[in-house]
């Protein structure tokens, strides 16, 4: 049976991406197989952390008595989930769902793209600062759509000049949307929007994580 390890399931705001501000069903998947240095959901990717085993169509009928059609499938990282491609199946034979997969970058995501047209990807780029920058499938950020988006989460000045060199090589800004997030607390968001500013950086856009100004930045279920 195709079951799914579900660590929250709630309704909130989107707090980054695409569609940052809207309301949103939030699934949140269990395990992560990277470690980054500020990792904001370590006790997601836990081995003992506590998950409910939901089946597809149960995942579906949450979604749907939530009455929000913005879904977004987050983790930890959800494309390690044995099945996943069926979970996306089930949910994009509904045109009126938008779902937004996030995931860590390091796992190609070119296999799902002819599953549904309402389906969308927020592919993370790691960058030095976190550690995990070795752990990239880099054919994501050749084949990365218009409809999708590449996420730099950014942690000093050295991370702002690698994420300038892979948007210009890539030439992400021209064929995806492009965030630049500051790591809460870690960077000022005036550092980003400076270095945007004196590298003529067109079409990228700086991106604070709106949950985390709203409530305690180390709440869960928001």
């Amino acid at each position: 049976m195709d079951t799914f390890n579900v660590v929250e399931k709630f309704v909130s705001i989107n707090g980054e991406a695409a569609h940052a501000g809207e309301l949103a069903c939030f699934i949140r998947f269990a395990g992560c197989n990277l470690n980054c240095s500020y990792c904001d959901t370590a006790w997601a990717n836990k081995k003992d952390t506590s998950f409910e085993a939901l089946s597809s169509e149960e995942i579906y009928d949450y979604i749907l008595r939530s009455q929000v059609f913005n879904v977004t499938l987050t983790g930890g990282e959800p494309l390690l989930q044995p099945y996943f491609d069926k979970l996306l199946y089930r949910l994009s034979k509904n045109d009126n769902l938008r779902i937004e997969v996030e995931t860590n970058g390091s796992i190609d995501v070119s296999k799902y793209f002819d599953i549904g047209n309402n389906i969308e990807f927020t592919i993370d780029y790691k960058l030095p600062k976190s550690g995990m920058s070795d752990k990239m499938c880099l054919d994501n950020f050749e084949n990365a759509r218009p409809v999708d988006a590449v996420k730099f989460v950014v942690s000093d000045y050295n991370d702002l000049v690698e994420a300038k060199k892979v948007i210009d090589y890539y030439g992400l800004a021209d064929k995806t949307r492009v965030y630049l997030s500051s790591a809460f607390n870690i960077i000022t968001p005036k550092d980003i929007v400076t270095f945007m500013i004196e590298n003529n950086m067109n079409k990228v856009r700086i991106q604070l994580q709106m949950h985390k100004y709203i409530w305690e930045p180390d709440r869960k279920g928001v």
